[in-house]
């Protein structure tokens, strides 16, 4: 199983040797440090703990799961099927952009971008009401919210809010290119989040 954590940089474009045009995210995948593994008899499951980034002091949990290892920004743990494959990660190890290659496919997991306080249209595309007939003052309202018969606001319904911020998932996503020398993957199209956020790449 191959995973990673990255950060995301900035989005451009590829060319082909054909001259057509790859709108790709590049995201600075690693290096990640092994910190633990997990094991069935004593975890009751079977997973690989990493840590990414670096920072200058620890809290005293992080530096107690730590151990002898410096101090990181994000950990995050992998799960894996086959307890067999936790033998090749020992503490310590570190794990770079190289494990991808070209042309694997990969899921990435990040949080979109947070806007604030948004309304209707904005959160949801929601189309607004008609520009005519004395309705110019409430384009952008969201119109009637509950029925005549319950006198109440049903559970679920649309409303304004604070809009972004989920957590999102893409699943298949290309690696056009690998840049071993500086820890770069190119992914292809755009991927969840602003530029410095945290992503976690797992194999398909």
């Amino acid at each position: 199983m191959k995973f990673i954590l990255a950060q995301k940089q900035k989005m451009t474009q590829l060319f082909k040797d054909n001259g057509k045009v790859i709108p790709v995210t590049i995201v600075k995948a690693g290096p990640v440090v092994v910190v633990r593994n997990k094991i069935k008899n004593k975890d009751g499951y079977s997973a690989v703990v990493v840590g990414f980034g670096n920072k200058k002091h620890a809290s005293k949990p992080l530096a107690g799961q730590l151990k002898n290892l410096k101090p990181v920004r994000a950990l995050k743990e992998f799960k894996i099927n086959d307890e067999s494959e936790i033998e090749q990660w020992h503490i310590g190890d570190e794990i770079k952009a190289d494990i991808f290659q070209e042309g694997d496919k990969v899921i990435v997991k990040g949080v979109s971008k947070g806007k604030g306080f948004s309304g209707m249209v904005k959160r949801y595309k929601a189309h607004g009401n008609d520009t005519t007939h004395g309705t110019k003052h409430s384009v952008r309202t969201p119109g009637s919210i509950g029925a005549t018969g319950i006198q109440r606001v049903l559970k679920g319904h649309k409303m304004p809010g604070r809009g972004g911020g989920k957590k999102i998932t893409l699943k298949k996503i290309e690696i056009v290119k690998v840049d071993s020398e500086n820890n770069l993957l190119y992914l292809k199209g755009a991927v969840p989040g602003a530029k410095g956020s945290l992503l976690i790449l797992s194999q398909v």
